[in-house]
């Protein structure tokens, strides 16, 4: 007999494992399956972004008894000051006005820690890793996924009510159940590095809308910040492959006095970016969560948020189907969790592509209307209170709860 849970987990990624984590904090049995080892994710130059978690993601956390083994890493965003191609108008955000941060952000790898500690500590969790998914057969009673794991050739089958897709942009769970990926490759990539400074930020998180793309500079923990530099993909190669002395002096000329001066605190890594979005979420026994539904520009930060709802989500009506006895893997479940996820991220996904191409550019006429957009925005406290919610992820329609 193949052992069996009430939900099989994809993908051991940030993703995957928050979502484990959220169901055993609620008493569902949960296998959690991955492809890489955790030595391997822990590395530094295995993932070298940072997540920004916004205030309802952290909240999912603290939920989930993960924010416990993360907090001492993780950096508040008090402000966030923007800007367009450097122009004098400014938008500003302060956190005095909702009450708390807007975010925190944290290393992904000490992230991916975190998570493995908490993990760790849930009986409820069955983690196996080097597991690569070869099949998955869903039908009424359940549904059986095989894999090999550690690269041996026996292949192990588990089973469950439900499985859900965690397994990225290249899902295996989506390509399996048929279900159609929609959308372009960006001609922009993100230059993405840790610099340290000689000046505090003070907590504030810096971007500059430039014509390439927009160039972040956020707040981590000591002297130091996380940049996200968007430009033409060879030029975003370019920046990687300048002289470190270059690369900082260009790096400082945009950011200067608000950092002082900037030097490397570790290796520069780019990232291709894209828009996609699966057609639909579920498939009988599946449900696709993070970036194997949907993947956005990381213009506003917000991939790893909407993330953390679609879980938040999903793990709140298996729990609901569970206590009055129903099918957690069931039609009901499935149903209830399209509906309420999508309107969500699709209207994040087409903030952040239009943003992308609103501010992209150097169109005099569109350079005006933008900068006089942000002025307006700032003169307008109730506007400025909207975009700072939505921001952090605590707007209806982002905290809609399942039941």
């Amino acid at each position: 007999m193949a052992a069996f849970y009430d939900v099989i987990v994809v993908g051991g990624g940030p993703a995957g494992l928050s979502l484990a984590a959220m169901l055993a904090q609620r008493g569902v049995a949960v296998a959690c399956l991955d492809r890489d080892l955790p030595a391997a994710q822990l590395q530094p130059q295995f993932d070298g972004r940072t997540t920004a978690l916004a205030a309802a993601a952290k909240a999912s956390l603290e939920d989930a008894g993960v924010w416990a083994y993360l907090a001492d890493e993780a950096c508040p965003i008090n402000d966030i000051r923007v800007t367009d191609q450097g122009a004098p108008r400014l938008l500003h955000f302060d956190h005095r006005a909702v009450g708390e941060p807007f975010g925190w952000i944290v290393e992904n790898r000490l992230l991916r820690q975190a998570l493995y500690r908490r993990v760790a500590a849930l009986p409820q969790v069955t983690l196996l890793t080097g597991a690569e998914v070869t099949a998955m057969q869903a039908d009424a009673a359940g549904v059986r996924v095989s894999f090999k794991q550690d690269g041996r050739g026996k292949v192990k089958t588990i089973a469950g009510r439900l499985v859900a897709g965690a397994d990225g942009r290249n899902s295996f769970c989506r390509r399996s159940a048929g279900i159609d990926w929609r959308g372009r490759e960006y001609w922009q990539a993100a230059l993405v590095c840790t610099i340290k400074h000689t000046l505090p930020h003070r907590h504030v998180a810096v971007e500059d809308f430039l014509s390439g793309g927009p160039l972040a500079a956020l707040p981590m923990t000591g002297r130091r910040s996380s940049i996200v530099w968007t430009e033409p993909r060879a030029a975003a190669q370019l920046l990687r492959q300048m002289p470190e002395a270059e690369f900082c002096a260009r790096l400082e000329s945009h950011l200067t006095p608000l950092l002082g001066k900037i030097r490397l605190a570790g290796p520069r890594y780019v990232y291709p970016l894209g828009i996609y979005h699966a057609v639909r979420y579920t498939a009988p026994r599946l449900a696709l969560v993070g970036e194997a539904a949907h993947v956005m520009h990381p213009i506003a930060g917000q991939g790893f948020n909407l993330s953390m709802r679609d879980n938040r989500c999903l793990a709140d009506l298996v729990a609901w189907a569970r206590g009055l006895g129903l099918d957690s893997g069931g039609q009901d479940v499935l149903s209830r969790y399209e509906r309420l996820r999508r309107p969500d991220n699709l209207v994040m996904l087409a903030a952040t592509d239009g943003l992308d191409r609103l501010f992209s550019n150097s169109v005099p006429g569109l350079a005006l209307l933008r900068q006089s957009g942000l002025a307006v925005v700032n003169a307008l406290p109730p506007l400025k209170e909207f975009c700072m919610r939505a921001a952090m992820g605590q707007l209806a329609l982002g905290r809609e709860r399942a039941v």
